[in-house]
């Protein structure tokens, strides 16, 4: 199964010329960022976004070595324009400072053992997903530019029903807490139901994590870091998949479409051997298809169905950057997972008009509470 991100609308294409992004990190080091230079770097970041990536590279590879305070905090989301990736990657950073004996890295032998094990739980997790229905939240933004000054675009609430043997269908309850016209159907592509802008499919659920494990991608894995997901310690990997190998599609409308490389992280719990928070990075991109820039980051719990525990999504970050005609669009989808049910007459509970007045408050990770099954449960059919 392709995994595919895609906008629903027509994006006219030009040729324009983007000069060679300036080097923000001018000069690498091995010691821990001072609160001064990473101040420097966010006060540099404003005039140059698209460098995000390499201050949130060098954070990962140096860490901090200060407090990171509330009003630290609130620095970072100003300068950043509330950057969800350089936030995480800063509270990544914080834990290891404070405990770097927790944070320290499994031996090569161990990490090699942890990636193989969770290699096979995974693909045998994709191959025993149970038929379900669940019911997605998404929060539609847009900026302009590379701004990420985000403006709300809509809300959509989303039946989703999940087959093993016909894969992923839709079908829109709500449009801004409305329900839609009577010509909307069931499909596998909702996006011809809802207003333009940024929709996915198949990214959130199963074939975009097995297909990093499965060998024909021929991924490279690198353990670099240690960190705390939902209260469980978990070995952080970077992966690698060249464009010939991969599975991961970008669409445009119904006609332009292209396959990509990828790069980014899996979060595996160090107990369960289970991916519990996947970043997925679009590279390869064809320099003059009209997305310039895509990525995912994938929060997976423990819910039940049908009497079993399964991991599955519970919150999912969606991210797009497109040139249409002569200004850059930016788009970001927030979903949120509610409702997990076996796949049957449990869909009309789904099935209703509502908004996401069901969503709990966020809460910050550390006092997020919500346990796996115990260890022994983990042979007994558990997807992604």
């Amino acid at each position: 199964m392709y995994s595919t991100i895609k906008l629903s609308f027509a994006v006219a294409v030009l040729a324009i010329s983007i000069a060679q992004p300036l080097k923000l990190v001018a000069q690498s080091s091995d010691q821990p960022i001072t609160s001064k230079e990473l101040v420097s770097l966010l006060f540099q970041l404003q005039r140059h976004p698209d460098m995000r990536d390499e201050i949130v590279s060098e954070i990962r590879k140096r860490g901090i070595g200060f407090p990171l305070t509330d009003g630290m905090r609130s620095v970072v989301a100003t300068k950043s324009g509330n950057d969800a990736l350089l936030r995480r990657t800063l509270e990544e950073a914080e834990r290891r400072r404070t405990n770097p004996t927790a944070s320290a890295l499994p031996s090569e032998t161990e990490g090699n053992e942890l990636l193989e094990r969770t290699r096979n739980v995974t693909l045998a997790a994709a191959n025993a997903m149970p038929d379900f229905i669940v019911k997605q939240i998404i929060k539609r933004s847009v900026a302009y530019g590379n701004t990420t000054n985000w403006l709300p675009q809509d809300n959509l609430t989303i039946a989703v029903g999940y087959r093993a043997n016909s894969g992923e269908e839709y079908k829109i309850l709500t449009i801004n807490g409305l329900p839609p016209g009577e010509d909307v159907k069931e499909s596998r592509d909702y996006s011809k139901y809802v207003p333009k802008g940024a929709t996915s499919s198949g990214v959130e659920y199963i074939s975009a994590l097995a297909d990093i494990f499965k060998p024909e991608s021929k991924t490279e894995f690198k353990l670099v870091d240690t960190d705390v997901v939902q209260n469980r310690r978990t070995a952080v990997y970077e992966y690698e998949i060249m464009r010939q190998f991969s599975q991961l599609t970008l669409s445009v409308g119904n006609d332009s479409n292209t396959i990509v490389g990828s790069r980014g992280r899996l979060w595996i719990d160090r107990e369960l051997d289970r991916v519990v928070r996947f970043e997925q990075i679009a590279t390869e991109i064809p320099p003059d298809f009209p997305i310039t820039a895509a990525s995912s980051l994938i929060d997976y719990d423990w819910v039940q169905i049908n009497e079993h525990k399964y991991l599955l999504p519970s919150h999912s970050e969606v991210l797009l950057t497109t040139r249409e005609s002569k200004f850059i669009v930016q788009s970001r989808n927030d979903i949120r997972f509610r409702a997990y049910q076996k796949f049957g007459a449990e869909l009309k509970v789904v099935d209703e008009v509502g908004g996401d007045e069901d969503i709990p408050p966020e809460k910050p990770e550390t006092r997020r509470t919500s346990q796996p099954p115990p260890k022994s449960d983990k042979p007994i059919k558990p997807p992604l």
